[in-house]
């Protein structure tokens, strides 16, 4: 069986722990699964979708960020487990490492399993089956949100989508009127500015 320290390999080969700030390790235990959002100006300006997972964070770049609409479908691609310790991460990767740019917190929380029954299938059998569907509580996002692989022409890829519920508002667009970290309060500029990293 996998430990979180094998799921971590493809994290730690892409990166030089001795130059980044990124953390290498880090866990909890006895607490409810959690999940974080960052926004990721990189090579490309995204979002980071991460749940905890069997002692990892399970990542997808999404490149519109979240919905609060169930119309909008939007596509969220795999990317390598994180380290738990990764939900805390807010700042700059340097120039020439994995992922450079800036990460800003944009939303974290707890979430939980919405498969019902005392046999349910955990959020990493869910995954591996290809649908899972978690309820999130955020500071900017809640309620019930479905993860669902698709099949691309470039292979592998996911949808996130969110579900019919209380929380759901088609008129709401948290990603462009909500871009301040739930951490600092900063914005991506802001972190820039204060980690002194030069513009691209």
């Amino acid at each position: 069986m996998a430990t979180s320290r094998d799921n971590l390999k493809r994290y730690r080969e892409k990166r030089d722990l001795h130059r980044t700030p990124e953390p290498d390790e880090g866990g909890r235990e006895g607490q409810r699964p959690r999940f974080v959002i960052q926004q990721h100006d990189a090579s490309t300006l995204h979002y980071d979708v991460r749940l905890e997972v069997d002692g990892v964070l399970k990542s997808w770049a999404v490149p519109k960020g979240p919905s609060t609409d169930p119309r909008d479908k939007r596509l969220a691609i795999p990317t390598e487990d994180h380290p738990l310790a990764y939900a805390d991460f807010e700042g700059v990767i340097p120039k020439g490492e994995y992922g450079a740019g800036t990460v800003l917190i944009w939303d974290r929380g707890d979430y939980r399993n919405l498969k019902e029954g005392d046999d349910r299938p955990s959020i990493a059998e869910q995954l591996k089956e290809g649908h899972a569907t978690v309820w999130l509580e955020g500071e900017k996002l809640r309620g019930g949100y479905a993860l669902i692989r698709t099949h691309l022409e470039q292979g592998e890829g996911w949808l996130l989508v969110k579900m019919e519920d209380e929380a759901a508002d088609a008129r709401r667009n948290p990603t462009s009127t909500e871009p301040e970290s739930v951490v600092s309060g900063r914005t991506l500029e802001e972190i820039r500015a204060e980690e002194g990293q030069q513009e691209r």
